[in-house]
């Protein structure tokens, strides 16, 4: 293995080395939160659910195949886990808590002002990622706030390449256009 191929962390686990995986850790630890939070958590339960997903990772070390990049093979056994979440939920009586306000869930200390701003333009584009098809929109997601390839949203997502290609083109055309109609309504553009 060279050295500008990555070292797959489950696999160097297996073979006794648990530095890859530490690091895998610590460097993927905010964007697992994130992306939990952005499905619906509450911060403190994304970080629940992220530990959670390490831990799954660390004990199936043993058995693991590798088919795939590691971090797609990451990210299915997040939204596995959160599918399992929201099973749960839909059992409880209070269900999934309520999504709490993006600049306060991550930390964010701004001055008011620019807090109002921040806030406005994350539901602006909330909204706007809110209209595109379901399947548009998760193929988008994982692109661009994941960092997958095409080919690794293509196995998580269980559809070939090329309609994760149509998607992602359809889903940046449709934001683009909505993105510029609003800027042009508030005379910005």
């Amino acid at each position: 293995m060279t050295s500008s191929t990555p070292i797959d962390p489950l696999l160097a686990l297996r073979a006794g080395d648990r530095a890859p995986f530490e690091d895998f850790v610590r460097t993927s630890t905010r964007s697992l939160v994130a992306f939990f939070h952005h499905q619906g958590a509450s911060p403190s339960r994304a970080e629940d659910l992220a530990q959670e997903v390490f831990l799954k990772l660390y004990r199936s070390a043993r058995r693991y195949q590798p088919r795939e990049r590691f971090p797609a093979y990451c990210y299915r056994t997040a939204r596995n886990l959160w599918i399992d979440e929201l099973r749960s939920a839909a059992r409880r009586p209070d269900g999934v808590p309520a999504r709490p306000d993006p600049v306060e869930a991550v930390g964010i200390h701004l001055d008011p002002g620019r807090a109002l701003l921040f806030a406005e333009e994350e539901r602006s584009l909330q909204a706007l990622l809110a209209e595109l098809p379901p399947g548009h929109r998760r193929v988008f997601e994982l692109a661009l706030l994941f960092d997958l390839s095409y080919p690794e949203i293509g196995t998580l997502l269980s559809i070939p390449v090329g309609t994760v290609k149509s998607r992602m083109f359809h889903a940046v055309r449709r934001l683009r256009s909505a993105w510029q109609q609003r800027l042009a309504r508030e005379g910005v553009a």
